[in-house]
């Protein structure tokens, strides 16, 4: 397996030339609006997804519902339109879709099945109604690679916004694995090393049994409070199964970040989210 020490993506998101934000389209509509794409720094050209589209539908007219599940298709095309038929593996996978909500309290990590022809369909279920964000992270074979955004509005009850808030402690405890996160010099801008460190959280052993989740030892998610910064980072040691998993990365902006980091121990994929402001 190719060891990827960097992975990095910013996503500037486009408005519709109406100045309204981007929405997710229902399959009746034959185009969608608010596309974006970046290129992952350390994979070539930051542009190289340039020349790629991606449109996002669901898969009947009717709007997407609170615990529905909800079907949807993502169609891969290249600059004139026509579907791009290859992908490159990117971590056991052909897409990995995220979608988080609004104030970023819910996550999810999926991979749509990729039918041909540039189509990949994912059913998934939304646990409240609000605005998501979809994010989809593909290799177009031949290019580097590149993330594809939407927006979702989903009908149902609406939780009350939960402001960022920066954790004053980076140790949390998931099904009884104690995670601490470690970083230097915090800053916009600069390279920083991210390191977890596990334990068990009854006897305080160090873990040294984690099992690779997607090829690796962990995976790193990263989304400024306003999901425009987005970041997709893979650890620097892959094989690596405890008691240290260590990423490298870089903030492009000031401003404050959730971090998903993503782990398997036991047979259980742990997510361990941590709140920071970055200078």
């Amino acid at each position: 397996m190719k060891k990827r020490s960097l992975l990095l993506i910013t996503v500037v998101f486009l408005l519709s030339a109406c100045g309204k934000s981007a929405a997710l389209v229902p399959a009746v509509t034959p185009t969608a609006m608010g596309q974006e794409h970046a290129g992952h720094s350390g994979h070539g050209d930051a542009a190289a997804g340039d020349g790629v589209q991606a449109v996002f539908k669901l898969a009947s007219s009717e709007q997407a519902k609170a615990n529905q599940d909800t079907p949807v298709t993502i169609q891969i095309l290249d600059k004139d339109g026509k579907s791009i038929e290859n992908f490159d593996l990117n971590h056991e996978k052909k897409m990995h879709l995220i979608v988080v909500n609004k104030d970023l309290s819910f996550f999810k990590h999926i991979h749509p099945e990729y039918k041909g022809s540039g189509l990949f369909t994912i059913t998934t279920l939304f646990p409240a109604g609000g605005n998501y964000r979809l994010f989809a992270d593909i290799i177009p074979s031949g290019k580097g690679n590149v993330v594809k955004s939407n927006s979702l509005t989903v009908q149902g009850d609406t939780p009350a916004t939960i402001e960022l808030q920066p954790d004053g402690k980076l140790t949390k405890t998931v099904d009884g694995t104690e995670v601490t996160l470690a970083m230097d010099h915090l800053m916009a801008g600069m390279d920083i090393n991210l390191a977890y460190t596990f334990k068990d959280a009854v006897t305080q052993a160090p873990v040294k049994n984690l099992q690779p989740y997607l090829g690796a030892v962990g995976h790193v998610v990263i989304l400024d409070a306003n999901t425009v910064q987005y970041l997709h980072v893979h650890p620097t040691d892959e094989k690596t199964t405890g008691p240290e998993a260590k990423f490298m990365t870089k903030f492009p902006k000031s401003g404050i970040y959730k971090i998903w980091g993503e782990f398997q121990r036991d047979g259980k994929v742990l997510i361990v989210p941590f709140v920071v402001k970055v200078p």
